[in-house]
């Protein structure tokens, strides 16, 4: 963005209004703000301009007004602490708000303790970078989400770090856009919340300590690539809901310690392909409306249950995973196991159809129990198998 002219506001500086500064600017100009603390209620950006904070000046909102209001295309907003935006459940009210703009860059921001942080309505061509997005939610109910996208398309969700919102980020009718080496942890309900939003990418980032990890909901054409889901516990917690999806990646993800590393339901045609699921309550459960999904050459490691399932009929398929509870043998020495291994394990059928035979785990019965069901299978799906399951953990 070429800029024509420069304005500065500040209390030293001859303006000392930002909205005084943005009266007098023009498309393209640049306005500098200088360190202070601005009260000036609903600051609107209608113009084309960078707007640039010296030293992080104070745009605070007075738990009474949205802070930042951009009503211009083609809009820089870079340098600033935005805090204490107004609390209303009707309009939303933000740290920074993109109204059916273009090109708005959205960088390096402080956004602390507001009701939403960013919020990108029927955006194009947005960014959301490098900003850091703190509030001390705690219920979900009182609190908006740090990063609020609706309706756009094209965005560009980049190296932010967010943490104590309702949802970390929130896609809704969002396409072709992108989220990489983001930080979503502590957030009240999702880490990531993804609804009606098509062809887009998740990659390489954290979703950590929330309250029910990642939700992928009526999409297709997702690739979740290198993210890292890690302790999200609770009675329904998951590091990766996925309802009804498809057409979908799961690629090089790890998934440590959640209650389930995913949960899919109603999903089609999802490749799950050399991620890690390790020391989860279920590395996955796979629920029987899913069908046509491959699971291949992931690590599964101590897990409770690799994998578990409410219904009998195979329609998804398992190749050449590990398997750290195989028990077989590799006579011929070409790792991959000579005999099947069957991942479904009987406690894991009957806790699903009754949660409080948990009780009983690590009992010497059910510990027989399995043993024998894995011989002669008679409750879990005898086709229910990994054929070729590698004998050695896979680096990945």
């Amino acid at each position: 963005m070429v800029s024509c002219r420069t304005i500065h506001v500040g209390k030293k500086q001859e303006i000392q209004s930002i909205k005084q500064g943005i009266a007098l600017a023009k498309n393209n100009d640049t306005l500098y703000v200088h360190p202070g603390i601005y009260k000036e209620g609903n600051i609107i950006i209608d113009k084309s301009i960078v707007f640039l904070g010296i030293g992080y000046p104070i745009l605070d909102g007075q738990k009474k007004f949205e802070v930042l209001s951009v009503k211009a295309s083609n809009v820089m907003v870079q340098g600033f602490k935005l805090v204490n935006s107004g609390h209303a459940a009707l309009d939303d009210p933000c740290a920074v708000k993109v109204y059916n703009q273009s090109n708005v860059q959205i960088i390096n921001n402080k956004v602390l303790d507001n009701f939403f942080g960013i919020y990108i309505q029927n955006g194009n061509d947005c960014m959301v970078k490098g900003n850091v997005i703190v509030s001390n939610g705690t219920q979900e109910q009182l609190i908006g989400n740090g990063i609020h996208c609706w309706k756009s398309t094209n965005l560009k969700i980049i190296g932010n770090k967010i943490k104590g919102h309702r949802d970390g980020i929130y896609f809704e009718f969002v396409t072709n856009s992108v989220i990489w080496r983001n930080s979503s942890t502590h957030n009240v309900r999702y880490g990531l919340h993804f609804m009606f939003s098509n062809d887009d990418s998740y990659i390489t980032n954290i979703f950590a300590h929330n309250g029910a990890g990642v939700a992928v909901m009526f999409t297709k054409n997702v690739k979740m690539f290198n993210n890292y889901f890690q302790e999200n516990w609770g009675d329904s917690a998951y590091g990766l809901l996925l309802k009804e999806i498809s057409d979908s990646y799961i690629f090089n993800n790890k998934f440590s310690q959640n209650t389930s590393g995913i949960y899919m339901e109603g999903t089609t045609r999802v490749k799950v392909e050399k991620n890690v699921f390790e020391a989860n309550g279920w590395g996955m459960k796979i629920q029987a409306s899913c069908m046509d999904n491959e699971v291949t050459a992931n690590n599964f490691v101590k897990n409770t249950f690799d994998i578990s399932t409410n219904g009998s009929l195979v329609l998804n398929t398992f190749n050449s995973n590990y398997w750290d509870k195989y028990e077989g043998y590799d006579l011929n020495k070409d790792g991959i196991g000579d005999v099947p291994y069957h991942p479904l394990s009987l406690f894991a059928v009957l806790t699903e159809n009754t949660p409080s035979a948990m009780l009983l785990y690590r009992s010497f019965m059910i510990t027989l129990l399995d043993k024998s069901e894995k011989v002669l299978p008679s409750i879990t799906p005898d086709n229910f198998e990994d054929k070729t399951p590698l004998m050695k953990i896979m680096p990945l």
